[in-house]
C-alpha cells in the first residue's frame, strides 16, 4: 500500500519501474483530504460519494507535474490545497464539502489518466492494468477508459473486491511464480523495503 506507481510489466518477475509518486500517493491524497473533510477511514469511498454532488467549478485544484515530461508524480500539494479551502470556510456546509471533494477528485484523476497514458504512448504498449485502491473510483474508471478508447488502449481493473487489500493478490502472484517452475525455500527473510523492479524472474535466482 501507499504507492502510485507506472511499471512496464514483461513477464512475470520482469518488472521495469517508469514512475511513482515523489511523495504521498493518489490514495493517501484522497485519505488525508477525506479527513480533512471530516469523513470517516478509509477516506476514499467516501469522498467519491460525496464528490457526486459536488460542483466541479465551484474550486480548481493544481494537476501536479503535468506541466513537465516524465512520468513521476507528487500529490502533496493537492492535499495542501484541500487544507486551504477547508480552513477558509470553518463553518462549511455539506455543499461547501462535496465542492472541495469533487475538485480534489477531478485533479487527481486527471493526472492519473493523463501519466498512464503517456506512458502508453511511450513504451508502445497497448494494454493498462489497474490495479490497488484508487483503481475502484467509478470516476477514474470512466475517464481512463473514454480517453484511451481514443488511443486505442485497452485497460483491464480487477473486481472491485479486489481492489482493496486482500490475500488473493498474493496467492495469485505466488502461483504465478509457482506454475512457471520457481520454488523456494520455507525459511523466511525479512526485508523492511522490497522494489517490486528488484524482482528476479523465475529461473534467476
Amino acid at each position: 500500500g501507499g504507492h502510485t506507481m507506472l511499471i512496464e510489466c514483461a513477464g512475470v518477475g520482469r518488472y521495469l519501474l517508469l514512475g511513482e509518486t515523489r511523495d504521498d500517493a493518489a490514495g493517501e491524497a484522497f485519505d488525508k483530504s477525506a479527513k480533512l473533510l471530516g469523513l470517516p477511514y478509509p477516506g476514499g469511498p467516501h469522498l467519491a460519494r460525496l464528490a457526486e454532488t459536488g460542483r466541479p467549478s465551484r474550486y480548481v485544484f493544481p494537476r501536479p507535474m503535468l506541466d513537465r515530461p516524465g512520468l513521476e508524480f507528487s500529490f502533496s500539494g493537492l492535499k495542501t490545497a484541500v487544507l486551504h479551502a477547508v480552513r477558509a470556510l470553518p463553518d462549511a456546509s455539506h455543499q461547501d464539502r462535496a465542492d472541495i471533494a469533487i475538485a480534489l477528485q477531478d485533479a487527481v484523476v486527471d493526472t492519473l489518466v493523463a501519466k498512464s497514458l503517456r506512458a502508453v504512448a511511450q513504451t508502445g504498449l497497448d494494454t493498462l492494468v489497474v490495479s490497488g485502491g484508487v483503481s475502484a473510483n467509478r470516476c477514474l474508471r470512466a475517464r481512463l477508459e473514454s480517453a484511451a478508447a481514443k488511443q486505442g488502449v485497452r485497460v483491464y481493473y480487477p473486481r472491485l473486491e479486489f481492489c482493496t487489500d486482500n490475500a488473493a493478490m498474493i496467492a495469485v502472484a505466488g502461483h504465478a511464480r509457482l506454475v512457471a517452475g520457481e520454488r523456494d525455500p520455507a525459511g523466511i527473510r525479512a526485508r523492511a523495503h522490497w522494489p517490486l523492479d528488484s524482482l528476479n524472474p523465475p529461473g534467476n535466482l
